[in-house]
């Protein structure tokens, strides 16, 4: 086995959670839309849509709710056991909260909410888009995409390379959902102290995790 770093793919929600109550969740960096370099060299890996997703989680004042969005097709590419490339799909229809019971009334509510024009607004941005325009050591930036807005990200992320088996885990970031203009309740255009506890927090926690296979 390859082994670039270690990381537990099967703990990752379970990780999230834990995480999510330090203060330490590192934002990711943000900037302008890079150039996407093709690299036709390249070995490609082919995601497992059943085992790759982002996990989420996104926090009140007080509480807050977590879950998954899986994605929907994607490849890795590598030059030899390094990262080099690679781009994947998220279908925004698959968003799932892991803290309410799925039989639950108000978990259907939440996850109608979500899907609506106050946050991802599905129906008219079915997908969301991550495009990797860089590596460096540890850091991968990219491009994301969620309501139309690109913007470069970049965060740190976990590579193990086990024959034609590949494992990508990012530690958990977070990123400022206004920058891709999911606004709801957020103290930046709605009254704060009118809002209460109901103020949602601009910082979104993720994890991407991809497994991928040799195509």
């Amino acid at each position: 086995m390859k082994k670039i770093v270690l990381n537990l793919f099967a703990v990752a929600i379970v990780g999230l959670t834990v995480v999510g109550c330090k203060s330490d969740v590192k934002e990711a960096k943000t900037g302008d839309v890079e150039t996407v370099v093709e690299n036709n060299e390249a070995a490609k890996f082919k995601a497992d849509p059943t085992n790759s997703m982002i996990v989420w989680k996104a926090n009140k004042i007080v509480g807050g709710h977590e879950g998954t969005i899986n994605v929907s097709n994607g490849v890795v590419e590598f030059e030899g056991d390094k990262l080099v490339g690679g781009s994947f799909m998220f279908d925004i229809n698959t968003i799932k909260c892991t803290d309410i019971p799925a039989d639950d009334e108000a978990n259907g509510k939440l996850i109608g909410h979500l899907k609506g024009a106050d946050f991802f607004d599905a129906e008219q941005f079915a997908t969301a888009a991550f495009e990797i325009t860089k590596v460096d050591g540890k850091n991968v930036s990219g491009n994301l995409t969620m309501k139309g807005i690109k913007k470069n990200i970049t965060f740190p992320a976990t590579v193990v390379v086990t024959g034609d088996d590949v494992t990508l885990s990012s530690d958990t970031f977070s990123i400022d959902r206004t920058e891709w203009n999911i606004m709801y309740n957020s103290g930046k255009t709605f009254d704060a102290a009118a809002l209460g506890d109901k103020v949602i927090k601009d910082d979104v926690e993720i994890k991407i995790m991809v497994k991928a296979k040799k195509a």
